[in-house]
């Protein structure tokens, strides 16, 4: 005997996202103009989906009717939702609020190593073209970039003055002007950074102005901060240290 057609009163395609990385408030935003017993349809490709999306179903209440195979290796999952989503609005505010942060070190010679959540990896030249690790976002990359460049660049051009620099930090941070537009629950708006703060931290024998003047030099000739500056303002402050 075969299963009933299950019939949804809405889809959504959740593509290769997982559940932790904007899935859930992608269903949740669809499931919010549905009444209370409605269907939603929910396609992603996904493979952890399988074990988190039932998990979270029984944690908010929602009833999983089944899930089928789709096409091009997706699977479909049937909601049933049970009651309104209180907590929505306060989600996605918090989701679009979110500040991503990096600090890189300059252990000296011509590499930085950023430091972004719970990871860290070791940035060379500018004009690198090592692998990366496709654990960390595409943002943190980004943020990462732009102080190692900074941190490379001005350890490299006070070595052309003469200057040791014994340490050297860079502070990143950032914030997604409307991380929704990327995740596709609205379409109006920019998904990209709304604007980046460095702060760089020297221990060096050299004045003030002199390294504010090479931090001046590095970011204008700086290939990752030229390029942020022609979509983004970005500002950094040098504090001695």
């Amino acid at each position: 005997m075969t299963e009933p057609e299950i019939l949804p009163d809405a889809t959504c395609d959740g593509g290769d996202l997982d559940c932790g990385s904007g899935l859930l408030l992608i269903i949740r935003n669809s499931m919010s103009p549905l009444p209370p017993g409605g269907v939603l349809e929910v396609r992603s490709r996904e493979i952890s989906v399988r074990e988190d999306l039932p998990a979270w179903c029984r944690m908010v209440g929602h009833d999983l009717l089944g899930a089928h195979p789709g096409d091009a290796g997706s699977t479909s999952y049937f909601i049933r939702k049970k009651s309104e989503d209180a907590a929505l609005h306060q989600d996605l505010d918090q989701a679009r609020n979110v500040v991503w942060r990096a600090r890189i070190r300059g252990p000296g010679g011509m590499e930085a190593q950023v430091f972004v959540r719970n990871h860290s990896f070791v940035v060379g030249q500018p004009a690198s073209f090592d692998t990366s690790d496709k654990a960390i976002s595409a943002v943190e990359y980004l943020l990462g970039s732009l102080g190692a460049c900074i941190a490379v660049g001005l350890q490299w051009r006070a070595s052309r003055r003469g200057i040791q620099i014994r340490n050297l930090e860079v502070s990143l941070q950032a914030r997604s002007e409307d991380v929704l537009v990327y995740l596709g629950l609205q379409e109006e708006g920019n998904p990209g950074l709304g604007g980046v703060r460095a702060s760089v931290y020297v221990d060096a024998d050299a004045d003030l102005d002199v390294l504010e003047e090479l931090l001046a030099e590095t970011l204008r000739r700086s290939p990752v901060m030229q390029t942020f500056q022609r979509a983004t303002a970005v500002t950094a402050e040098l504090r001695k240290v």
